[in-house]
Parts: C-alpha cells; sequence; structure tokens
C-alpha cells in the first residue's frame, strides 16, 4: 500500500544556507509513518497500550535535491519488507514530482523491555506487506 502526505516547509526549518536542514527531514519521514500508520487507525498510541512500540532502528537517506521556504512537498511511504517483528519503508519526499530525498527505515515492534517481539494479532495487518 502506498500512502502520501503533504506539507509546507516552514522558514524555521530551513538552515543558514535557506534550505531545509538535514536533520529535518527526519521529522518530515517520521510525520509522514505516523500518517500512514493513521490512515490504516493505527496509532503508536494503541501500541502502547498494548504494551508494544514501533522503533527506527536503521535510517538510510539519499539526499539529492534542496527544498526551500514555501515548497509544498509531497511524502509517500511505502512498505518494501516486513518480518515478524521488523519492517521498512520506503519514503520519498517530492517537490513538484522532482525527488527531494530518498530513504530507507528499518523499523522494529518491541515489547514493555525494548526487547524485539512479533507485531501483536490485531496490528499485523496486511497493508504493512509489501
Amino acid at each position: 500500500m502506498e500512502h502520501k502526505c503533504s506539507l509546507t516547509v516552514r522558514a524555521y526549518e530551513c538552515d543558514s544556507y535557506g534550505h531545509v536542514n538535514n536533520a529535518v527531514y527526519l521529522n518530515y519521514l517520521e510525520y509522514a509513518r505516523h500518517e500512514f500508520l493513521n490512515s490504516l487507525d493505527i496509532t503508536l498510541k494503541t501500541f502502547r497500550e498494548m504494551g508494544f512500540s514501533l522503533i527506527v532502528t536503521r535510517m538510510c537517506i539519499d539526499y539529492k535535491r534542496q527544498a526551500v521556504e514555501g515548497d509544498l512537498l509531497d511524502i509517500i511511504t511505502v512498505p518494501i519488507k516486513k518480518n515478524k517483528a521488523s519492517g521498512v519503508f520506503k519514503q520519498t519526499v517530492l517537490h513538484n514530482e522532482e525527488v527531494i530525498i530518498e530513504a530507507e527505515v528499518t523499523w522494529v515492534c518491541v515489547d514493555s523491555k525494548m526487547r524485539p517481539t512479533r507485531i501483536p494479532a490485531g496490528l499485523d495487518i496486511p497493508e504493512l506487506e509489501p
């Protein structure tokens, strides 16, 4: 399943060069992953209430172009790998259909003691499959 969300670059997210600071993209990508899960009626709050969390264990980002204040960005999130307790999302940030960044984000489901564990029944849904 592919999910798309949009946001506009705000002035305070830009660095002294006038473009989005590279660290800000981590927030954009996280926002998009939350929106993806919310669209499936799954929230991180739901996981926590069940005694689980989804955490990022690896982030690989390729920066292709700059984005600047006022740019409308589209963030595409697609599951590309899934195991019993973990998975990988491919995320692409676009401006006017030009690729700004491409990222692969590895996540894992953990229990209340932060140990990797199988995704709980009811939250292990087909939309998380590649």
